[in-house]
């Protein structure tokens, strides 16, 4: 067996990241140097999605086939220029969390085997209030991605109606995910709320398309709009990132009007970089430092209204959150009916 290299050092935005084992496969056919300098050549468009928010690394050490772990804190023997910012749990723990500011942080953190960067919707300045409203369209059994395109192209013309402008990508999977801008003055439970109006409303209009339903045994054929991305502590792959599957697909930023002609494999470790030299940043409008920011008034006096004309209240939280104040049961529906029958 021939040796692999042990090293090798890329310059990244002005620094030299170490590259240890370049050779070790992290996808089929795409080395570990493969893979740093995939995230150099996509590293500016990226870096203004993930820019100073905290970000959870989910590490595959030994490639997309080994084992993987979730990387919440910064770790020990990270380069003195590496920046961090302390985030809070569910739970109340707190932990200094990588916030990326330079092309080198994606780089180096690829070296560790970082497969998906997961950033949170808030920004080091400001921990506590996102400012982006994030929807997650999730095709459950038995749709595809087109009934995600669907959705997402009906969520845009609600959107409209609302005054918002959404930018959306592919999850890198069969979904997609859609983000606004906002004014970060409302809390995470403010803006979950937001989002399950969204939803709801989304679900009247297209009820044989959409659903809120946290529970399987209700969610049908249909796209899920899975309003628990927006938890504290829950998040969407960031734009470019490569997702941990074989096919080295990555979470690209479409226009709406490429939007109806995309297909998830599109999109990999090999295109995109070709895709970034070729075309400005679709999501340039979202990222940018002065880009317009909505507020979510509206959209909490539909929350408002669900509850009170509706009846239609919150919905459960994660599993491994803490009970929440106007939370209800977490008890799946045909459990509970067989209970009281």
């Amino acid at each position: 067996m021939a040796k692999q290299a042990e090293a090798l050092e890329i310059e990244a935005g002005g620094r030299v990241v170490r590259v240890s084992s370049p050779g070790k496969l992290m996808f089929p056919g795409v080395t570990k140097e493969d893979l740093v300098r995939y995230y150099v050549a996509v590293g500016e468009p990226m870096l203004a999605a993930v820019r100073d928010r905290p970000v959870t690394l989910r590490r595959y050490p030994d490639g997309v086939e080994g084992e993987f772990f979730f990387q919440k804190r910064a770790p020990k023997g990270a380069p003195g220029w590496l920046q961090t910012v302390q985030i809070r749990f569910p739970s109340g723990r707190t932990a200094d969390e990588v916030c990326p500011t330079e092309v080198a942080v994606l780089a180096w953190a690829a070296n560790l085997g970082t497969l998906e960067f997961h950033p949170w919707p808030v920004r080091r300045a400001d921990v506590e209030h996102p400012d982006q409203m994030r929807i997650d369209f999730d095709p459950q059994p038995g749709t595809m991605f087109g009934d995600a395109v669907a959705a997402a192209q009906a969520a845009r013309e609600l959107l409209a109606e609302l005054g918002m402008t959404g930018y959306v990508k592919t999850s890198g999977g069969r979904g997609l995910h859609l983000a606004v801008r906002v004014v970060p003055e409302w809390d995470f439970i403010a803006v979950r709320r937001a989002v399950i109006a969204f939803g709801r409303e989304l679900e009247r209009r297209l009820p044989k398309l959409v659903t809120t339903s946290w529970w399987k045994e209700e969610r049908g054929e249909r796209i899920l709009i899975d309003y628990n991305q927006a938890a504290r502590d829950r998040t969407m792959v960031a734009a470019y990132s490569t997702r941990a599957v074989p096919a080295a697909t990555v979470s690209a930023p479409v226009t709406w009007d490429e939007l109806a002609n995309v297909r998830p494999e599109d999109f990999t470790v090999a295109t995109m970089p070709a895709r970034c030299a070729a075309i400005a940043d679709p999501h340039g409008g979202l990222n940018e430092p002065d880009a317009e920011a909505f507020r979510l008034d509206r959209l909490l006096e539909m929350s408002a209204a669900d509850e009170r004309d509706r009846g239609l209240g919150d919905l459960p939280y994660p599993p491994d959150y803490p009970k929440m104040p106007g939370e209800p049961p977490r008890v799946q529906p045909s459990r509970a009916r067989n209970a009281t029958g």
